[in-house]
């Protein structure tokens, strides 16, 4: 295991590949077996990459503002802040950040074994760049043109229960989570139902696939069910838990050791 501490020095990115200005952070290079890579890059106000393919494809996570995205041939994308773009092996397509803000995103591919690069080509021309958001905006701007209701409702989860629950009473808590801690393997109860507040979660049932967990999320955890994963990331997490009890019946977590 090898721990890189933050800050880490940035370099600048080439303008071989990029117009405008753009640092580039090294997170993970590929050593040993291993042939992912992962960077950090921040792209300056209209910064953007030339049209590019990679061999076998790439991930991009925003992790700041918002990205604007396009595939050779598709729509101008914009892509805020905790969303994920996939890009597949050979597909031609660029990325950066709106003409007015800057965006951060981390890229993560891997490297085939053959040692080839990303193939960068033509710069992104002015008015491809500005098509998708005279698109965005032209749309915001009908957005904003229709009036705001005084009250909005939206269901945010309909959860169906395994059977009748009988409820006498509803305790509600406010849990922080302080940063990097891993609650581990456990079970409920009763059946748990939660929303993040602040911070994030890495959120598992066992046996389905992990989430992650943001501000506005729900989640619900079935009573008897073994819960993998609730793990705090960097930023801690904040959520309410609403636990349905009966009468005589407290709220009890049971740790599993195996």
């Amino acid at each position: 295991m090898q721990i890189s501490r933050a800050p880490r020095t940035g370099v600048p990115a080439s303008s071989e590949w990029i117009t405008g200005d753009a640092v580039i952070e090294e997170l993970a290079a590929p050593t040993g077996p291993s042939r992912t890579q992962v960077d950090s890059v921040r792209f300056a106000p209209g910064a953007r990459t030339r049209w590019h393919h990679h061999p076998l494809g790439q991930v991009l996570v925003v992790t700041d503002g918002t990205a604007l995205v396009q595939r050779r041939g598709g729509a101008v994308e914009t892509v805020p802040t905790g969303d994920t773009v996939r890009i597949e092996a050979g597909e031609w397509h660029w990325h950066g950040a709106t003409p007015d803000a800057a965006m951060t995103h981390l890229a993560i591919e891997e490297l085939p074994e053959d040692g080839r690069i990303a193939e960068f080509a033509e710069a992104v021309t002015d008015d491809e760049y500005t098509a998708g958001r005279t698109d965005a905006a032209d749309a915001q701007s009908e957005t904003q043109a229709e009036p705001t209701p005084p009250m909005s409702r939206v269901i945010v989860m309909d959860q169906k229960l395994p059977e009748p629950l009988l409820t006498h009473r509803l305790e509600i808590r406010r849990i922080t989570v302080a940063p990097g801690y891993a609650a581990g393997l456990h079970v409920h109860n009763g059946p748990v139902f939660g929303n993040i507040e602040t911070g994030s979660a890495m959120y598992q049932i066992e046996g389905e696939q992990a989430v992650l967990l943001r501000p506005g999320d729900v989640f619900y955890e079935p009573e008897g069910v073994r819960i993998a994963r609730f793990d705090a990331q960097e930023d801690g997490v904040t959520f309410f838990g609403y636990f349905p009890l009966a009468d005589g019946v407290d709220a009890e977590l049971v740790f599993p050791e195996d």
